[in-house]
């Protein structure tokens, strides 16, 4: 438990610092192209405009570093005193001050966040822009000058003993070495950590006094991956087989190192040949002299030759550094496959990365299996969840309207994935239970959303169902009204469930405040709250739309005593997982009594309107007014 709560901690920062990093890459490469360009030894030397380099890294990066920064912590206030404090590393120093300005930017943010949470509701009508203004401006100033003596010349030290260590690294031909770090920290998502904190800020130094840095090519080199996705066309089996060729070009030309990701969980000896990859490669580099002179992001082979010096020599070394990292990596990779035993459960394996990542992945989807049209004469469509009570409950509700709407004839149920019917003919899902759903009725057309709220994928759904689908409007009324047959219960919602203003350092501790509400109100047992911990997280009860409804796992219905929901308004926002969530509904669900509410409160959340009403709302009665109303 501890070295996963250390893992996890470092994911964050490492998450932190990306984007931080990420937000701003277009600057870099601009200052990448006119480096290339227009230096002494670029492509078109000119004097005049390469006068635009040195400011480019020493003052535009750091600031916008430290702005986002600064925002990331506190919005748009938090980037203004994070961009200011910044300015005083950046003066301090005669370095590029990336790293000064990662710890300036959130200090700033976070220093102005504390005031104005000291200072609110203290501040006279009529006061407001004049306080939040000189604020600002004095705290942004005094944290400028500390920076100015204290933080730009400590980070001057230890960038300098970093330097001197790359450098002594380089001396002693060790620099290939670093793989064994980078290529296994790549895959467990720590990599930005390394990337982003220390690789960078050291390659910009290096780049303004040699041209050009090898450490920018240490984790961007798309190599290792390549040869591991390359091994898998020839050698893997199944599904991994068939969906490697198309990841293989995701990877090397589009620069998406995560997608190789799951064919390293699925068999992970494969971790070998990362790393005697990444290591080949990077002596290559060192042997023929190879380096970047602009940061390569992502890390497509596209982005590396562009951020190449604009000579031949450095074009054959990094190409060759390269092609050498995927030639070891697919001869050990092959190796690997073709001696052991293979799996193919390539969505477990897609499942276990987004988990290690900490958050939902961008390439998750892409591993998730392919089928065919949606059946003929739809009858019955069963949204699912791992309790059934919450997420799918909601997802039912707005898609049972849109089903009303458009005069079809289709029952639309909601369940947990234990109880999904033998005759279901369209399963939707979160994306992460897709694969369980699909285990459990393989015969059924599967659908996966990661926004329950406003998923487009609704209505794709209800064009194709209204092109191949007879109405009985008379049987559908009579269905609806038979599944709406619940006991309705106004008392559900009450005005000392719903909690206004409420600012939480976590998700888990969000969570926990919803289910202490519920125990308190005598909904649940005090072990429920354990169970709603481990529903989040084992898929997220982010709902899309700044929404979340925690709620507890299948096993915990048996601690529900009755049913009951808290609304608890977040203004500022809590993350859930790298979502920002603003609303979050507590829910605890006795025999369906809860249903026709959480329908009432999905269908007003489904517009944004809706939302932003009730994240301002002044009162309970306010809130709940909105919900009532839709």
């Amino acid at each position: 438990m501890a070295q996963s709560n250390i893992k996890i901690a470092v994911q964050k920062f490492g998450n932190f610092l990306s984007s931080m990093v990420m937000p701003n890459i277009g600057a870099f490469i601009a200052w990448g192209l006119i480096t290339a360009l227009f230096i002494p030894t670029g492509f078109f030397p000119n004097e005049s405009l390469a006068k635009l380099v040195d400011p480019m890294v020493k003052y535009l990066l750091p600031l916008l570093i430290g702005y986002t920064g600064g925002k990331l912590v506190h919005d748009q206030r938090g980037g203004v005193v994070g961009a200011i404090a910044t300015m005083g590393v950046i003066v301090g120093s005669d370095i590029p001050m990336f790293l000064g300005a990662m710890i300036m930017g959130p200090l700033g943010g976070y220093i102005i966040k504390k005031f104005d949470q000291f200072i609110e509701g203290k501040v006279k009508t009529g006061f407001e822009m004049l306080i939040n203004n000189f604020s600002a401006g004095i705290l942004g100033g005094i944290l400028a000058i500390l920076a100015f003596l204290g933080v730009s010349p400590a980070v001057d030290g230890f960038t300098g003993a970093l330097v001197v260590g790359v450098d002594w690294m380089v001396a002693h031909g060790l620099l290939p070495l670093t793989s064994i770090l980078i290529e296994p920290a790549k895959i467990l998502f720590l990599n930005n950590a390394i990337n982003h904190g220390i690789l960078s800020p050291i390659g910009a130094e290096q780049i303004r006094t040699n041209g050009q840095s090898i450490l920018l090519l240490l984790e961007t080199n798309p190599g290792p991956g390549l040869g591991i996705l390359l091994a898998y066309c020839f050698f893997g089996k199944g599904t991994a087989k068939q969906s490697a060729p198309g990841a293989a070009i995701i990877h090397f030309i589009g620069g998406i190192h995560e997608i190789y990701f799951p064919y390293v969980l699925m068999r992970p000896l494969l971790i070998i040949a990362a790393i005697l990859g990444g290591m080949s490669g990077v002596f290559t580099f060192v042997l023929l002299g190879g380096g970047l002179q602009a940061v390569a992001s992502p890390g497509s082979i596209l982005a590396i030759l562009a951020a190449t010096p604009g000579n031949a020599g450095s074009y054959v070394a990094n190409i060759s550094g390269v092609l050498v990292a995927a030639i070891v990596s697919f001869i050990v990779g092959s190796l690997i496959l073709k001696t052991g035993k293979q799996t193919d459960d390539l969505d477990e394996a897609a499942r276990k990365m987004q988990e290690m990542k900490g958050k939902k992945s961008s390439v998750a989807g892409s591993f998730t299996k392919q089928q065919g049209e949606v059946p003929a004469s739809v009858q019955k469509i069963v949204f699912a969840c791992d309790a059934g009570m919450g997420s799918s409950a909601m997802g039912a509700s707005l898609l049972r309207k849109k089903v009303k709407q458009a005069d079809l004839n289709i029952s639309v149920t909601n369940t947990a994935i234990s109880n999904i019917p033998s005759d279901a003919q369209i399963v939707i899902t979160q994306e992460e239970l897709t694969p369980r759903a699909q285990n459990k009725v393989p015969d059924a057309y599967h659908i996966s959303v990661d926004n329950f709220l406003s998923s487009p994928e609704y209505d794709k759904l209800i064009d194709q169902l209204k092109n191949d689908h007879t109405t009985s409007k008379a049987e559908e009324e009579k269905r609806v009204s038979t599944e709406n047959n619940t006991d309705s219960n106004d008392g559900l919602l009450k005005e000392e469930n719903v909690f206004l203003n409420q600012h939480f350092s976590s998700k888990e501790e969000a969570i926990r405040f919803a289910g202490s509400v519920l125990v308190k109100g005598g909904y649940v047992e005090e072990n429920y709250v354990e169970a709603m911990i481990d529903r989040d997280n084992m898929t997220s009860t982010y709902m899309g739309n700044d929404v979340a409804i925690p709620h507890g796992t299948e096993e915990a219905k048996k601690n529900v005593l009755r049913s009951g929901f808290t609304v608890i308004q977040v203004p500022e926002g809590v993350d859930f997982d790298g979502e920002k969530v603003r609303l979050i509904f507590g829910i605890a669900g006795k025999d369906g009594t809860h249903l026709e509410i959480l329908s009432g409160i999905a269908i007003t959340c489904s517009d944004m309107d809706n939302i932003e009403k009730m994240v301002h709302a002044k009162s309970a009665k306010e809130l709940m007014a909105i919900i009532q109303c839709n």
